[in-house]
C-alpha cells in the first residue's frame, strides 16, 4: 500500500496544499490601511485635490511643502488606470446576423 492512501482516503501532503487563508493579499493603495502619499506646494493645491479624491473615493496624507516640486504620481495613476476591454461576443450559428441583412449568422458572416 502507498504511504499516501490511509483507509481507503487520499492525504495531501502539507507541501502541495494550494489553499485556504491568504495572510500575504495585496493591500489596494488609496484605502485606510494603505493611503497615498502626496505632496503640494500651497494650501489651494491641497483643497483641490481633497475634491478630487472625494470624488474617487481615495484617502491620502498630503504634506504641504513650498520647497519641494509637487508630487501627485500616485493619485495619476490610479485615476488614470485603464479598465479592461470587453469584446462583443459572436452571435451563435442560429441567430440573425449583425450586419442587418435578415440572414442567419451561419448563412451570411459565419
Amino acid at each position: 500500500m502507498h504511504d499516501l492512501y490511509y483507509k481507503g482516503r487520499i492525504h495531501t501532503r502539507l507541501n502541495h496544499v494550494k489553499g485556504g487563508y491568504n495572510t500575504n493579499r495585496d493591500i489596494r493603495l488609496g484605502t485606510v490601511a494603505r493611503p497615498l502619499t502626496l505632496t503640494v506646494k500651497d494650501e489651494n493645491r491641497k483643497t483641490a485635490i481633497t475634491l478630487l479624491m472625494s470624488e474617487h473615493q481615495l484617502v491620502a496624507n498630503i504634506i504641504i511643502d513650498a520647497a519641494v516640486d509637487e508630487n501627485i504620481v500616485e493619485l495619476t495613476t490610479i485615476i488614470n488606470k485603464s479598465s479592461p476591454t470587453t469584446l462583443e461576443k459572436t452571435p451563435g450559428r442560429n441567430d440573425p446576423c449583425s450586419c442587418d441583412s435578415g440572414k442567419k449568422y451561419k448563412k451570411c458572416c459565419g
